[in-house]
């Protein structure tokens, strides 16, 4: 599998700063941030599962606007997955007709734009022989976090979260993990703030990293606009043993 990055920020604010998603070989998107702007139309087009972490905005901002922009040039629906109540929440507050069209049931039920799938904790979805299993985490709303298998190799993503004791078991026992994406919005100035929203800090990050006994690839995401470069300072003189390094747009992961 080959996931390339698209957007990993926390935030907007520059030219070069997207909001989470993926691009996973050519036709799975996880998230749907403002980093799908960077793909074209035939790339867009070409997207047949979207798998969602939460309702937040950073993570589906782009996902009624991508529907719209491939709708005419797909000939079955695009399926995303996700949590019922993510799903739930977007039919309520998104697919409204008031915030944008329905597209469950456009042009008719039958044959329609989108389909929503909803998923459980622990669910894994196989399309061919890659896996992307759903993972739990530790949030403000409903959320889970991805294992993504191709049978060689494991990247985990964490979305969003605070601290997990079940999201490390999981993550413990995956036998081939290669690539951990996790985040840490805020520095240690903000973990009052951190706990409250349930994301990470640093220091919250180097507690929960105790629980990992394997070795990874240590990745950091959904840093805020900012603060960047006083958080990755913070990681890295708190993580020594992990040599963690900052996600950034257009990289890409093998596995």
């Amino acid at each position: 599998m080959k996931l390339r990055v698209l957007g990993c920020s926390g935030g907007i604010g520059g030219r070069h700063l997207r909001t989470t998603s993926f691009l996973v070989d050519h036709d799975i998107l996880i998230d749907a941030g403002t980093g799908v702007a960077e793909l074209s139309l035939a790339e867009l087009a070409a997207i047949d599962h979207v798998f969602l972490t939460h309702a937040h905005l950073d993570h589906m901002l782009a996902l009624p606007l991508l529907i719209d922009a491939v709708a005419a040039r797909r000939e079955r629906p695009l399926l995303v997955y996700a949590l019922a109540e993510v799903i739930e929440v977007l039919q309520q507050h998104i697919f409204n007709w008031a915030i944008w069209p329905d597209f469950t049931c456009l042009p008719n039920a039958e044959q329609p734009f989108v389909r929503f799938v909803p998923i459980e904790v622990g669910s894994t979805i196989c399309l061919g022989d890659r896996k992307v299993a759903a993972l739990p985490v530790n949030h403000t709303v409903s959320a889970v976090g991805y294992h993504l298998d191709s049978g060689k190799g494991s990247l985990v993503f964490s979305g969003d979260m605070g601290p997990s004791e079940a999201f490390w078991q999981v993550v413990t026992d995956i036998s081939n993990l290669r690539y951990l994406l996790v985040e840490c919005a805020f520095s240690n100035q903000e973990c009052g703030l951190a706990k409250l929203s349930k994301h990470m800090c640093p220091r919250f990050l180097a507690e929960e990293l105790r629980r990992l006994d394997r070795p990874c690839d240590l990745f950091i995401t959904h840093l805020k606009p900012g603060d960047i470069e006083r958080t990755m300072l913070e990681i890295k003189n708190s993580l020594v043993d992990f040599s963690p390094e900052m996600l950034q747009n257009n990289q890409v992961f093998e596995f």
